[in-house]
C-alpha cells in the first residue's frame, strides 16, 4: 500500500494575480474580462454542512468548498465597492472573537480558511462551530475596521455544483484512516472561468483535480493524479494535494500543487480532462514529516516568489524564477529537501493560513489551540 498523510483543514487562492519574471508567470485568478455572472445566480438559502477552502471569482462571487456536502458553492456576496488602500490588520484572539459573534467558545471555533476579497479587501474567514464532522458552518466577514458579521445565507444569490466523483461519507482512507469525505475538496481555485478543486474522489487513484466551468452546468467526474513522492521514494495515487496555486510556465497554465511530506509537484491543467489519469511532475521535495498548509505567490525586487505555511517546517520562500529549468525529481531525495531552492523565514512562527492581501502584504492566522491572531504581514 501506498504511504500517505491525510491531514489538512484550510486554502485555497483566489486573488486578482498576475506576476511576470522572464518565460515564468504565475496567476492567481480569473480572468478579469469574464462576463459577472452575478445576475444568472438564483435567491434563496444556502445549505452548507461544512465551510472549508473558499477562493474569489469575479464580481465579489465567493466559492466555497463543502466536503461534507460534496459541493462547491458559488456566493453573490454582494461586496463589490473598492476599498480605499490597503488594510492594516491586527487582531488578536480571532477566534475568540468570532465564538462571541457565533455564541460559542474559542475552543469550539476552528479556522478552516481565509481569503481577502480582491475588489473590497474584505475579509472573509470559514468557520466550523463545534468539533468532528457535524460541526456547524459558518462565513464570517471582517470589514477594514475591524468589524465582524456573519454571511447571511438565508435568502442569497447563489449557485450550487455537486461533485459525482465524491468519496462515500464515512469511508476510511489512507495510512491513517479518517472519514475520506471530509477531504473531498482540500483547496479551491478560480482560474480563466473554471473552479479548480483539488481533494479526494471516489476514483481508484483517488487523488483528484476537478475543474468545473463556471457559471455551473453540468460536472463531471475530475481528473485523478498520481506523482512521485519523493520522501517515500513510491508513486503516490492516494494522497490528495493540500494546497496550490495557478501558475504559467512558457505560455502554458499548470497547477503547482503541494503534498503532505512535501513534494511540490507541476500538473498540466490543460490534462485535467473528466476522468482522465495524470501524471505530475514533482520539482521540489520541501522536507519529510510536514504537511504544507498555504501558498501566497508574490513578487519581490523583480523575482518571483511563493511563500508556503507549513505544520512542521514553518514558512519557506520558494524561489519561483525559471520553474521549467528544474529536472524532475524521480528518486528518493537525499537529506528529504531537493529541486527548487527555498529559505525558511524564522521571523514568522505558527502561521496557519495564508492569504494575498495586495502587492507588499499577506494575511496570516497565527497562533495555536485556542489562542489565534489575525495579522496582516509584510512579504519578505
Amino acid at each position: 500500500m501506498r504511504r500517505s498523510n491525510y491531514l489538512k483543514f484550510a486554502f485555497g487562492l483566489a486573488a486578482v494575480l498576475c506576476l511576470t519574471v522572464g518565460l515564468v508567470h504565475i496567476s492567481a485568478a480569473g480572468n478579469p474580462a469574464l462576463p459577472a455572472p452575478a445576475a444568472d445566480l438564483a435567491s434563496g438559502k444556502v445549505q452548507l454542512q461544512s465551510a472549508g477552502p473558499m477562493a474569489f471569482g469575479p464580481d465579489g462571487i465567493l466559492f466555497v468548498g463543502d466536503s461534507v456536502g460534496a459541493s462547491i458553492v458559488a456566493i453573490d456576496t454582494g461586496d463589490k465597492a473598492a476599498g480605499s488602500g490597503s488594510p492594516s490588520i491586527n487582531v488578536k484572539g480571532v477566534n475568540a472573537k468570532i465564538a462571541s459573534l457565533l455564541g460559542t467558545s474559542a475552543d469550539q471555533v476552528l479556522i478552516n480558511d481565509v481569503k481577502v476579497n480582491p475588489i473590497s479587501k474584505n475579509v472573509y474567514i470559514s468557520v466550523a462551530r463545534g468539533r468532528g464532522d457535524n460541526a456547524a458552518a459558518a462565513i464570517v466577514k471582517m470589514d477594514g475596521t475591524g468589524n465582524m458579521t456573519v454571511l447571511s445565507l438565508d435568502n442569497v444569490k447563489h449557485a450550487q455544483a455537486s461533485l459525482v466523483d465524491a468519496p462515500k461519507n464515512g469511508a476510511s482512507v489512507g495510512f491513517f484512516g479518517g472519514n475520506a469525505r471530509t477531504q473531498t475538496i482540500t483547496d479551491i481555485a478560480f482560474v480563466n472561468g473554471k473552479v479548480i478543486v483539488a481533494g479526494l474522489s471516489n476514483e481508484e487513484w483517488s487523488s483528484a483535480l476537478r475543474s468545473i466551468p463556471y457559471p455551473f452546468t453540468q460536472v463531471e467526474k475530475g481528473a485523478t493524479v498520481q506523482i512521485w513522492h519523493a520522501s517515500h521514494g513510491d508513486f503516490e495515487t492516494e494522497a490528495p494535494v493540500r494546497t496550490f496555486v495557478p501558475y504559467t510556465i512558457e505560455g502554458q497554465q499548470y497547477i503547482l500543487a503541494a503534498y503532505t511530506c512535501t513534494p511540490l509537484v507541476k500538473i498540466p491543467v490543460g490534462d485535467l480532462k473528466p476522468g482522465a489519469q495524470v501524471k505530475g511532475t514533482t520539482i521540489a521535495d520541501l522536507g519529510s514529516g510536514n504537511r504544507p498548509l498555504d501558498m501566497v505567490p508574490y513578487q519581490k525586487g523583480g523575482h518571483n516568489y511563493i511563500l508556503i505555511a507549513n505544520s512542521s517546517n514553518g514558512i519557506q520562500k520558494l524561489q519561483a524564477d525559471n520553474l521549467q529549468t528544474y529536472k524532475p525529481i524521480t528518486s528518493p531525495t537525499v537529506m528529504d529537501v531537493g529541486g527548487v531552492p527555498f529559505q525558511r523565514i524564522d521571523a514568522l512562527q505558527g502561521v496557519t493560513h495564508l492569504a494575498r492581501l495586495d502587492d507588499n502584504n499577506a494575511l496570516a492566522v497565527m497562533g495555536s489551540g485556542s489562542n489565534m491572531d489575525l495579522r496582516s504581514i509584510a512579504l519578505p
